[in-house]
Protein backbone atom coordinates (compact mmCIF):
# COMPACT_ATOMS: atom_id res chain seq x y z
CA UNK A 1 0.00 0.00 0.00
CA UNK A 2 1.20 3.37 -0.49
CA UNK A 3 0.70 4.99 2.85
CA UNK A 4 3.27 2.45 4.22
CA UNK A 5 6.20 4.47 5.72
CA UNK A 6 3.60 7.84 5.35
CA UNK A 7 2.37 9.54 8.34
CA UNK A 8 -1.26 9.92 7.91
CA UNK A 9 -1.63 11.69 10.84
CA UNK A 10 1.00 14.89 9.61
CA UNK A 11 -0.73 18.06 9.82
CA UNK A 12 -0.63 20.66 6.86
CA UNK A 13 0.36 23.79 6.85
CA UNK A 14 -3.79 25.18 8.32
CA UNK A 15 -2.87 22.11 10.88
CA UNK A 16 -5.24 20.13 8.82
CA UNK A 17 -5.00 16.26 8.71
CA UNK A 18 -5.84 14.16 5.66
CA UNK A 19 -8.78 12.63 7.24
CA UNK A 20 -10.90 16.16 7.80
CA UNK A 21 -9.34 17.25 4.06
CA UNK A 22 -11.10 13.98 2.53
CA UNK A 23 -14.50 14.68 4.51
CA UNK A 24 -14.60 17.88 4.05
CA UNK A 25 -14.46 17.10 0.18
CA UNK A 26 -16.48 13.89 0.13
CA UNK A 27 -13.72 11.60 -0.99
CA UNK A 28 -15.40 8.66 -0.10
CA UNK A 29 -12.35 5.89 -1.04
CA UNK A 30 -10.18 7.87 0.78
CA UNK A 31 -12.12 8.57 3.90
CA UNK A 32 -12.86 4.68 3.48
CA UNK A 33 -9.14 3.50 3.44
CA UNK A 34 -8.09 6.17 6.28
CA UNK A 35 -10.39 4.71 8.55
CA UNK A 36 -8.88 1.28 8.04
CA UNK A 37 -5.99 2.41 9.39
CA UNK A 38 -5.85 2.44 13.63
CA UNK A 39 -3.68 5.47 13.94
CA UNK A 40 -6.67 7.58 12.68
CA UNK A 41 -8.85 9.37 14.87
CA UNK A 42 -12.00 10.23 13.10
CA UNK A 43 -13.02 12.59 16.56
CA UNK A 44 -10.06 14.34 16.32
CA UNK A 45 -10.93 18.01 15.46
CA UNK A 46 -9.16 20.96 13.06
CA UNK A 47 -7.73 24.28 14.81
CA UNK A 48 -11.48 25.71 15.24
CA UNK A 49 -13.18 22.53 16.91
CA UNK A 50 -14.23 20.94 13.77
CA UNK A 51 -13.86 16.89 13.58
CA UNK A 52 -14.49 14.99 10.32
CA UNK A 53 -17.77 14.52 10.44
CA UNK A 54 -18.78 18.15 11.49
CA UNK A 55 -17.05 18.98 8.27
CA UNK A 56 -18.56 16.13 6.00
CA UNK A 57 -22.11 17.03 7.86
CA UNK A 58 -21.42 20.80 6.65
CA UNK A 59 -21.22 20.16 3.01
CA UNK A 60 -23.57 17.51 2.45
CA UNK A 61 -21.47 14.22 2.33
CA UNK A 62 -23.69 11.47 3.24
CA UNK A 63 -21.79 8.57 2.63
CA UNK A 64 -18.65 10.21 4.70
CA UNK A 65 -21.23 10.80 7.72
CA UNK A 66 -22.53 7.13 7.28
CA UNK A 67 -19.24 5.63 7.46
CA UNK A 68 -17.93 8.00 10.40
CA UNK A 69 -20.83 7.39 12.54
CA UNK A 70 -20.27 3.47 11.63
CA UNK A 71 -17.36 4.03 14.17
CA UNK A 72 -17.77 3.50 18.03
CA UNK A 73 -14.82 6.12 18.71
CA UNK A 74 -16.16 9.52 17.48
CA UNK A 75 -19.00 11.92 18.92
CA UNK A 76 -22.30 12.62 17.32
CA UNK A 77 -22.83 15.75 19.16
CA UNK A 78 -19.31 17.09 19.39
CA UNK A 79 -19.24 20.76 19.35
CA UNK A 80 -17.61 22.68 17.00
CA UNK A 81 -16.26 26.37 16.73
CA UNK A 82 -19.32 28.34 18.48
CA UNK A 83 -20.71 25.42 19.82
CA UNK A 84 -22.27 24.10 16.98
CA UNK A 85 -22.59 20.15 16.27
CA UNK A 86 -22.76 18.32 13.31
CA UNK A 87 -26.41 18.54 13.11
CA UNK A 88 -26.34 22.34 13.46
CA UNK A 89 -23.68 22.75 10.46
CA UNK A 90 -26.08 20.18 8.59
CA UNK A 91 -29.38 22.56 9.12
CA UNK A 92 -27.68 25.30 8.40
CA UNK A 93 -27.70 24.57 4.63
CA UNK A 94 -30.92 22.21 4.33
CA UNK A 95 -29.04 19.40 3.90
CA UNK A 96 -31.72 16.59 4.58
CA UNK A 97 -30.13 13.53 4.28
CA UNK A 98 -27.33 14.16 6.16
CA UNK A 99 -29.69 15.48 9.06
CA UNK A 100 -31.94 11.76 8.64
CA UNK A 101 -28.10 10.52 9.09
CA UNK A 102 -27.60 11.97 12.29
CA UNK A 103 -30.86 11.57 13.51
CA UNK A 104 -30.69 7.51 13.42
CA UNK A 105 -27.37 7.54 15.58
CA UNK A 106 -27.90 7.49 19.44
CA UNK A 107 -26.48 10.72 21.06
CA UNK A 108 -27.22 13.18 19.07
CA UNK A 109 -29.43 15.89 21.08
CA UNK A 110 -31.34 18.14 18.44
CA UNK A 111 -32.18 21.23 20.42
CA UNK A 112 -28.43 21.51 21.64
CA UNK A 113 -28.25 24.97 21.50
CA UNK A 114 -24.85 26.84 20.19
CA UNK A 115 -22.66 29.56 22.26
CA UNK A 116 -25.68 31.97 20.78
CA UNK A 117 -28.02 29.96 22.41
CA UNK A 118 -29.25 28.76 18.95
CA UNK A 119 -30.64 25.38 18.05
CA UNK A 120 -30.57 23.66 14.80
CA UNK A 121 -34.04 24.56 14.66
CA UNK A 122 -32.93 28.12 14.74
CA UNK A 123 -30.93 27.74 11.40
CA UNK A 124 -33.26 25.75 9.58
CA UNK A 125 -35.73 28.69 10.20
CA UNK A 126 -33.28 31.07 9.60
CA UNK A 127 -32.41 29.83 6.30
CA UNK A 128 -35.72 28.56 5.19
CA UNK A 129 -35.34 24.91 4.86
CA UNK A 130 -38.43 23.96 4.90
CA UNK A 131 -37.63 20.05 4.95
CA UNK A 132 -35.41 20.22 8.10
CA UNK A 133 -37.38 22.29 9.96
CA UNK A 134 -40.25 19.98 9.24
CA UNK A 135 -37.79 17.20 10.37
CA UNK A 136 -36.99 18.86 13.85
CA UNK A 137 -40.52 19.66 14.47
CA UNK A 138 -41.08 16.19 14.25
CA UNK A 139 -38.77 15.13 17.42
CA UNK A 140 -40.22 15.35 20.57
CA UNK A 141 -37.48 17.17 22.37
CA UNK A 142 -37.48 19.76 19.95
CA UNK A 143 -38.59 22.94 21.79
CA UNK A 144 -39.85 25.32 19.08
CA UNK A 145 -40.44 27.59 21.52
CA UNK A 146 -36.81 27.92 22.93
CA UNK A 147 -35.26 31.42 22.99
CA UNK A 148 -31.86 32.07 22.23
CA UNK A 149 -29.57 34.16 24.00
CA UNK A 150 -31.21 37.43 22.44
CA UNK A 151 -34.65 36.18 23.45
CA UNK A 152 -36.04 35.15 19.95
CA UNK A 153 -37.56 31.79 19.31
CA UNK A 154 -36.64 29.67 16.06
CA UNK A 155 -40.55 30.15 15.00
Amino acid sequence: MVTEGCDINQEDYTGDKLLVWAADNGHEGVVKMLLGRGEVNPDKADKICRTPLCRAAQHGHEGVVKMLLERDDGSPDKPAIFGQTPLHRAALPGHEEVVKVLFGRDGVNPDKPDSLGQTPLCRAAEYGHEGVVEMLLARDEVNPSRPDNDDQTPL
